[in-house]
């Protein structure tokens, strides 16, 4: 083993893909201000100097492997691992998803924080064997209250402190100095400069529900401005279904599928309320970019997502179309964007910003001494 007296994480992540190449940022920058360097380690994916410069760490490792290659035991990645831990000195592992916490925990005798963003990670028996067998060295993190409550339920002997709530966050200033004003928004997207814009993102997937939000738009639109659009950007499987539910529903006109939109965060000021409908959404990071946009917020009122808006915004039961068609005709009467946009400012600095959410993490029961090595160093 290297001999240092440097303190370094090791970050463990499954991918870059999507989402996950801002959540190695996310908890590269709870380090900032601290002792410690980073070094994030991603299983899966080509190296890629992009990526590399968004990890926000130290130092990026690629693995290189692909999916096939870690299904089953995994025994290179472990390799891998325990060769990594030997050549550095680490304190701990922050692992996202499950596999990487897998790995970490076979291939090291680091303490491993295993973050978790979706639901249902610890329901199979083999895996909540797993877990209780490495007891002592993990502590669980879930994205959203509803997450954390969906693993405390999975295990349900072990001490609540143990597993905790860390929400995801954004770097507030560095996104809205990527969005674009309305009007080049719009331009951009091709979409009317004087229509009443509904906006939703993301895939088109049972999970979204997008069908749900279709049907309440459909029942609002008589009592809307006139010549209102809902914009869906995204793509999936249900693209031909959804566009023939619109249809049946005489709205195919007033339905704009817009396909994957790369970076499609920059152009949410398009948006006169951003809407969700998913089904029980782990989290919701789109909320916190329609949030930093200045865009009122409509969405289900279960998941992580509730937990997002509830407070900023309007909430509707899921699959409730006529709740969701009567939320979008209090939005469209309402007149006070500006002091909306204010309130989500103050609760994204509050709740969802870095600074706000680094607190939370240093301050976590389980990693007090981690604190205190800190403060020595």
């Amino acid at each position: 083993m290297t001999h240092s007296t440097e303190l370094r994480v090791l970050q463990f992540c499954h991918s870059y893909d999507g989402p996950f190449l801002d959540c190695a940022r996310q908890y590269a920058s709870l380090f900032d201000g601290t002792p410690y360097k980073v070094t994030t380690v991603y299983l899966t994916g080509e190296p890629s100097a992009a990526v590399e410069a968004g990890s926000g760490s130290d130092e990026v490792i690629f693995l290189g492997y692909h999916s096939a290659d870690v299904r089953g035991l995994k025994l290179a990645a472990i390799r891998d691992i325990r060769r990594l831990t030997r050549q550095r000195a680490f304190a701990f592992c922050i692992a996202h998803r499950f596999k990487p916490v897998y790995v970490a925990l076979l291939g090291s005798r680091l303490p491993v924080i295993g973050v978790h963003h979706a639901f249902g990670d610890y329901r199979r028996g083999t895996r909540r064997l797993f877990a209780n067998a490495f007891k002592s060295r993990l502590m669980l993190l879930g994205v959203s209250n509803a997450v954390r409550d969906d693993m405390r339920t999975s295990l349900p002997n072990w001490p609540q402190e143990r597993i905790e709530t860390l929400y995801n966050r954004i770097d507030i200033a560095a996104i809205q100095a990527e969005q674009l004003s309305r009007i080049e928004a719009r331009e951009c997207l091709g979409l009317p400069a004087d229509a009443w814009l509904v906006g939703n993102v993301g895939r088109l997937h049972p999970d979204k529900d997008q069908a749900t939000l279709i049907r309440g738009f459909a029942q609002a639109l008589p009592h809307l401005p006139v010549g209102s659009l809902l914009t869906i950007m995204g793509s999936g499987k249900l693209e031909g279904s959804l566009k023939s539910l619109a249809a049946e529903l005489g709205v195919g006109d007033s339905v704009y599928f817009l396909g994957q939109v790369p970076a499609g965060r920059r152009y949410f000021k398009a948006f006169d309320v951003f809407a969700l409908s998913s089904d029980h959404e782990p989290f919701g990071m789109v909320l916190l970019e329609a949030m930093a946009a200045g865009v009122p917020l409509i969405g289900t009122a279960c998941g992580g997502g509730q937990e997002v808006i509830e407070g900023v915004g309007q909430l509707f039961a899921l699959g409730d179309a006529q709740a969701l068609a009567q939320a979008l005709i209090v939005q469209a009467k309402a007149n006070a964007q500006q002091a909306i946009a204010q309130l989500m400012l103050e609760r994204l600095q509050q709740s969802f910003s870095d600074d706000a959410v680094r607190r939370c993490f240093w301050a976590l029961p389980a990693l007090s001494h981690l604190s205190r090595e800190s403060r020595d160093a």
